[in-house]
């Protein structure tokens, strides 16, 4: 049993605004930071194997933060980056709405084959970024079988690694959280993942007490 500790970065400015991040690389804002420390206190008492984190510095430096926990090196993945969403990235959620209503349209209905305009990059389909989030996934969890591994990822990648553990279609409507640094905690048996548990926030309660 392979066993996967997955998580999303801490909170950038961007995330607080709503605004589209996929592959443009913000940084975490202080509250994000703040959930960094958190986290890697929290995990502090595990003995991961190997830390994984996308190449993005919102997720690399969540990463780090664990990772000088336990005096190791982050590996670094850019299979683990979050969608690309081609024109939509750098926009606010309305800004979408207005600049590409159909698209915008496409995007709402979860059309697992929509190609959104193409912008400074080209956009994945959500049929592609599910196949390669997987696959990513996957592929360290077959490569460390039997070990634990910390992945600092996207909530796009948790998103689609939840749809694939509980057999969801990409399509259907998201009735599940995925938190700036909780902990999300998976089993690979070999053949597929298992959800073990899932927003695990407990870790961070105390930041939201001291900002109110």
């Amino acid at each position: 049993m392979t066993e996967i500790i997955l998580i999303r970065h801490g909170e950038t400015d961007w995330n607080r605004v709503r605004r589209m991040q996929g592959h443009i690389d913000i940084a975490l804002n202080n509250h994000g930071r703040q959930q960094a420390r958190a986290l890697a206190l929290a995990l502090a008492a595990e003995k991961p194997d190997v830390i994984y984190a996308s190449d993005l510095q919102r997720a690399r430096d969540t990463a780090q933060a664990v990772a000088d926990v336990h005096a190791m090196q982050v590996e670094i993945d850019i299979a683990l980056r979050e969608r690309c969403y081609g024109a939509f990235e750098g926009l606010m959620y309305d800004e979408i709405s207005q600049h590409f209503p159909a698209a915008f349209e496409q995007w709402r209905a979860r059309d697992p084959h929509a190609r959104f305009p193409e912008g400074e990059r080209k956009a994945e389909t959500a049929q592609e970024f599910y196949a390669r989030s997987v696959d990513a996934v996957t592929k360290l969890a077959q490569r460390h079988s039997g070990e634990k591994i910390l992945i600092l990822t996207h909530g796009g990648v948790l998103d689609c690694l939840y749809r694939a553990a509980h057999g969801m279609n990409i399509s259907a409507e998201r009735a599940f959280d995925m938190k700036n640094a909780a902990i999300n905690r998976l089993h690979w048996d070999g053949r597929q993942m298992h959800v073990v548990q899932w927003a695990e926030i407990a870790h961070l309660d105390a930041l939201s007490l001291d900002e109110f």
